[in-house]
């Protein structure tokens, strides 16, 4: 298994960076990191989106599990290892709120493919958190 977390802490309400969150069509707004999103349902356990790196391939996803004001999680499951982010709020100090972004890589050929996609998928967390945390600060 190959794991990584990035966290940072805001003084936006819970709900604001939620609703920032759970409209995924609005993610390449604040998320450079896609060019394009498609998505075939509600923000809901089950649905699956497409969503397209710029300058790369579209990649077919699905929301597993979702917790209204709490975290949601993504996964792409490539057969023979499955990369899962978990994207958490939690209570900060001082009445701040904790943005987390966990990502595992799990399956066969995790310890294969993790050390060399894992840090590729999640180099771009430290600045996607940041931008969603400045959105949600207006």
């Amino acid at each position: 298994m190959w794991e990584y977390q990035h966290s940072a802490e805001t003084t936006a309400a819970p709900e604001v960076l939620w609703r920032h969150w759970s409209s995924i069509a609005e993610w390449p707004r604040w998320n450079a990191g896609i060019a394009a999103i498609e998505v075939d349902g509600p923000f809901a356990a089950g649905t699956e989106f497409t969503m397209t790196p710029p300058d790369g391939e579209p990649l077919r996803m699905r929301l597993t599990e979702v917790v209204p004001g709490t975290l949601f999680t993504d996964e792409m499951d490539a057969g023979d290892f499955v990369v899962r982010t978990v994207h958490r709020l939690e209570p900060g100090e001082a009445g701040a709120t904790r943005v987390v972004y966990r990502t595992e890589i799990t399956g066969p050929a995790a310890d294969q493919v993790g050390p060399q996609l894992g840090p590729a998928i999640t180099a771009d967390f430290p600045d996607v958190v940041a931008a969603l945390v400045r959105l949600a600060e207006r």
